[in-house]
């Protein structure tokens, strides 16, 4: 990777054995010459790839015996623009110790200076516009170094040799503190005013590193709650920075695991189950026991959280359901109805980036969003491409990959594409990636469903350039990913659990079986189809999901006196006509709408303010020391259908029978996990293969998932799930990528 500090290190590492020569970025990475004694060649070639700099990624070192030049002295040269871009930018990297210690120093130049960093933290991804990363490739470029600077940025021995976003008070970008209509606010310290602002219980805009968050005191009720109604998201959770892991500690529970993730360089936001007592206040994960924490990852954010000595909310910066703000202006004019100030400074944001979502799971990680600080970096694939691709992704979470050779180049997080700035964000980033990694894809592969912003992307991409249209079934390209994100080829059998993805009898999937490999699937077995009245309502309003399946169970007379019919009961009749009569009610076999219909019977959750939230809701109220499970019968048909009205009707009987929620909401877990284990021997009885992959959104949900491996384990499979990539929607352009490289290479 280039921005790691590794052209400074092959420097110290030739001068300290005594060789001469020359080192310089190009296109395809690092290029070296060295001259000297054979022994001490041989010891600096083995030293590069034993012992590099912390953010550097030897992938290969090659080495070809030339002519000695008589050269006197190592120098750096100049970087090499021309030829293909293979080398790798580095991601966006968390304040190391030896620029916090500078930070915090009263005696050091960069005294609390916002924007302290060295070749072995800072920014690098959401700055670079082209590559070799150099700095006038960067955003970093109106900036020119001070004389001080210059010498650090000269000198062999200093940490920040080369460091392409050297900066201090006197040269680089500053931070000021603005009112909503964009005049500055009085005071002579922006941080200081801007934590006292936050103290008061407002809320305050602040730019990072990918874009603008929003921040609010995590304790204040008024502040949480003011930032939620501005921000028109009525449940989903805000994530919560804390100034180190003493205070992460105060409210959220930390293993070895999870204290790994917080502490990486690449900090991402980590799901922590609530301590009891935190003081946090409810409007911030309203019915949640997780917490999303994340450390600071910027010299601006460690100033920020020791200034306010709590916990704040760090949401992005944006609208409901738009992108997160990161131009200036565009900021101010979209967060002036949310934000009371704005933390600003004059470095540009080149590339939007969210926050990365992560949390423990076996004593691993679970990638549920993939962002700042892993991306560029790449997904090695499991098979080499011939031919490079492009693999639009889904609508929702949507992610686009370029892939090329052996490696695998998945986007940051980009959202839901229903609006035309997440659009243009897609756009643009493709744009970004296809420079940045000098891809010209000659395939371009895309979902089944024709309605999707990504699939009529593709399609109008085919129309203006010369590619290859590869469309990828929904749920081959979720098992797909969980083999590349393990490194795998299959087959397997794949479970996708997920809400909706079109198949291909053009009904909507979502509760598959397949048997798969990268180039092809057959779909082994799925849950019975049953009718989604109002088609995308369904999904909005979890409760006409309830209707559906109360109907289905109880062959149409379903208990009385159930809460969800008598609360809904203006449309009730209207939305089983609907259903029955097939009249705008697409056909699903959705595990997520099963989930919608059970969290709905039970009085849940009738409407969702955001996509999964009835089936979060669900599991969080689930007791998991309950281990009684509900049957779920598997029909003798190929494909097999699982019976998931079996499921609703033994909940639904519980509860009338007044057995408390946390028990039926655990005894449903319990039973579909074990539907998934009987639908896995199924298919191995029938094709001999005993490697399973876990993928689909419905697999982020722990319960579900734990007891599923325990279940598969005891009977004797082996089982591939995510780790790398996020098994939501986040995945399938991975997963899209792999199956159109294998059909290519197969000659499809």
């Amino acid at each position: 990777m280039q921005g790691v500090g590794f052209r400074p290190f092959v420097h110290g590492l030739a001068c300290s054995l005594g060789l001469a020569g020359f080192v310089g970025n190009d296109t395809a990475g690092v290029f070296i010459e060295v001259e000297g004694p054979a022994e001490k060649v041989e010891r600096f070639v083995s030293d590069l790839g034993a012992r590099p700099p912390p953010l550097a990624v030897v992938d290969k070192v090659s080495v070809e015996a030339v002519e000695a030049a008589g050269d006197r002295g190592f120098v750096i040269v100049p970087s090499e623009a021309a030829g293909e871009h293979r080398a790798l930018v580095s991601p966006d990297t968390a304040t190391c110790e030896e620029c916090l210690g500078e930070l915090f120093d009263p005696g050091d130049r960069r005294y609390r200076y916002a924007f302290v960093n060295c070749t072995n933290c800072g920014p690098r991804f959401t700055i670079v516009r082209d590559v070799p990363y150099d700095r006038p490739s960067t955003t970093m470029a109106g900036f020119p170094m001070c004389p001080e600077c210059e010498s650090e940025y000269g000198d062999p021995t200093d940490r920040r040799f080369h460091a392409e976003a050297t900066c201090c008070p006197a040269c680089g970008p500053s931070l000021r503190l603005l009112g909503r209509g964009g005049a500055a606010l009085d005071g002579d310290d922006p941080i200081k005013a801007a934590a006292a602002l936050l103290l008061e219980g407002k809320v305050v805009a602040v730019k990072g590193l990918g874009g603008y968050h929003l921040a609010a005191l995590a304790s204040s009720p008024l502040a949480t709650e003011a930032l939620r109604a501005r921000k028109h998201r009525e449940d989903k959770p805000f994530a919560v920075m804390a100034a180190d892991l003493a205070a992460a500690r105060e409210v959220g529970q930390i293993g070895a695991t999870e204290e790994e993730l917080l502490t990486s360089p690449r900090r991402p936001i980590v799901l922590l189950r609530r301590r009891p007592g935190a003081e946090v206040a409810p409007a911030v994960a309203p019915g949640n026991r997780y917490l999303g924490v994340m450390l600071p990852y910027t010299p601006l954010h460690h100033l920020l959280a020791r200034e306010l000595g709590a916990p704040f909310v760090l949401t992005s910066g944006n609208v409901s359901d738009e992108p997160i703000a990161y131009l200036d202006g565009d900021a101010r004019r979209r967060l002036s109805g949310i934000a009371d100030a704005f933390l600003a400074h004059d470095r540009p944001v080149h590339t939007r980036t969210d926050d990365s979502v992560t949390r423990a799971f076996g004593g691993r990680e679970m990638v549920l969003r993939r962002s700042r600080g892993f991306v560029p970096e790449p997904v090695p694939l499991p098979r080499p491409l011939s031919r490079p691709v492009l693999a639009c992704g889904a609508e929702l979470k949507n992610t686009f990959c370029l892939a090329k050779g052996k490696r695998a180049f998945v986007s940051h997080h980009i959202g839901d594409l229903e609006n035309y700035e997440t659009l243009r964000s897609f756009e643009e980033g493709i744009s970004h990636y296809e420079r940045l990694l000098d891809v010209r894809p000659e395939i371009v592969a895309h979902d089944l469903h024709p309605e999707y912003l990504s699939t009529k992307y593709a399609v109008r991409l085919a129309g203006a350039q010369p590619v290859e249209l590869v469309g990828v079934q929904h749920h081959h390209a979720h098992v797909a990913s969980c083999l590349a994100d393990n490194a795998s080829t299959g087959p397997v059998i794949g479970v996708a659990f997920d809400g909706l993805g079109f198949g291909t009898d053009a009904t909507m999937w979502g509760g598959e079986f397949l048997v798969a490999d990268l180039l092809s699937f057959e779909r082994a077995g799925s849950f019975s189809p049953v009718a989604m009245p109002g088609g995308a309502a369904a999904v909005r309003e979890p409760w006409r999901m309830a209707a559906v399946y109360l109907d289905l169970a109880f062959a149409g007379d379903p208990p009385g006196g159930l809460a969800v019919a008598r609360d809904n009961a203006a449309r009730w009749e209207q939305v089983l006509s609907l259903a029955r009569s097939g009249t705008n009610s697409p056909l699903t076999s959705s595990a997520g709408r099963l989930f919608d219909a059970v969290s709905a019977a039970l009085g849940i959750r009738y409407r969702v303010n955001y996509e999964g939230q009835a089936a979060v809701e669900l599991e969080q109220l689930a007791d998991p020391e309950e281990h009684r499970v509900y049957p779920c019968s598997v029909g003798e048909g190929e494909p097999f259908r699982l019976a998931g009205a079996d499921l609703l009707r033994a909940a639904v009987d519980d509860l009338s029978a007044g057995v408390d929620l946390p028990l039926i909401a655990a005894r449903f877990h319990n039973g579909l996990a074990g539907a998934v284990v009987a639908g896995c021997e199924r298919v191995r009885g029938r094709s001999g293969i005993n490697q399973v992959a876990l993928s689909g959104g419905v697999f982020q949900n722990v319960l579900l998932l734990g007891r599923v491996l325990d279940g598969l384990a005891r009977q004797g499979f082996e089982v591939l799930v995510h780790s790398r990539v996020p098994p939501n929607d986040g995945g399938i352009s991975l997963g899209q990528a792999v199956v159109a490289g294998a059909r290519k290479a197969g000659g499809q």
